[in-house]
């Protein structure tokens, strides 16, 4: 079996942004984007550089933790990685499944029913409809949504839409996790639960990438950390 990986060759990410060439927009998109290079490559387009010439080579086995403050590009090199963004210069390279956790309620729509919200979010995450019917009642059970599983999500609290997505997401193992935060859900009882079916869901995840401001929760889970500061990145000396 092929072994895992993720490559990111000189990667390059800006962002154009056109304007009248107007104060008060240059400044809007500097305060939007504090970690970036801005610079103006003509009267009307300002170029937001959020991401400088990023070289990673992650293997099978390695736990990745990015550290950095707001504005870093700790969570555009994230989206990078799980192709939300393109890089405008370089690749992105990888072998295995990829697993978003970025925001795990992402797609839950809230008209659905918690059953239906259930195969709609396993097939977004690229399960057939007979693989999520197979998974239907495993997470109905971790959930502990009791009858409110066949009510519309909007009828749930803010904490039962999150144990929802959290049973779903963690229900579908794949080979490279990508994780913005550590992730909890519920209340007090279910997160105790759910904080062991997290440890369990990383520790058989062959690659992790887990963006945070915890250092202490970096170095207990990584083996390599790395620091984000205006877009560019270096090992991080801890």
């Amino acid at each position: 079996m092929a072994m895992k990986y993720l490559n990111i060759k000189d990667v390059i990410l800006d962002f154009p942004v056109y304007s009248n060439s107007s104060r008060l927009l240059k400044n809007t998109v500097i305060n939007k984007f504090t970690g970036g290079k801005i610079s103006k490559e003509s009267k009307n387009l300002i170029l937001v550089r959020a991401l400088n010439h990023i070289n990673l080579n992650i293997a099978e086995g390695d736990r990745i933790g990015i550290i950095g403050h707001n504005g870093s590009g700790k969570t555009t090199l994230l989206r990078l990685i799980t192709g939300v963004y393109s890089p405008t210069f370089g690749q992105v390279e990888k072998n295995g499944s990829l697993a978003s956790l970025i925001n795990i309620t992402t797609g839950l729509e809230g008209d659905n029913t918690g059953e239906e919200n259930i195969i709609t979010k396993c097939l977004i995450m690229g399960l057939s409809i007979k693989q999520a019917k197979e998974k239907m009642e495993e997470i109905k059970e971790f959930s502990e949504l009791g009858d409110y599983i066949y009510m519309p999500l909007r009828t749930y609290s803010s904490g039962m839409v999150m144990r929802l997505a959290f049973s779903i997401a963690t229900s579908i193992k794949n080979d490279i996790v990508v994780l913005d935060e550590w992730l909890s859900a519920g209340d007090e009882d279910f997160q105790v639960k759910a904080k062991k079916r997290l440890d369990q869901f990383i520790k058989d995840t062959p690659l992790l990438v887990l963006a945070s401001h915890n250092i202490n929760l970096i170095k207990s889970q990584c083996n390599k950390i790395y620091r984000m500061n205006h877009g560019n990145i270096e090992k991080a000396i801890l």
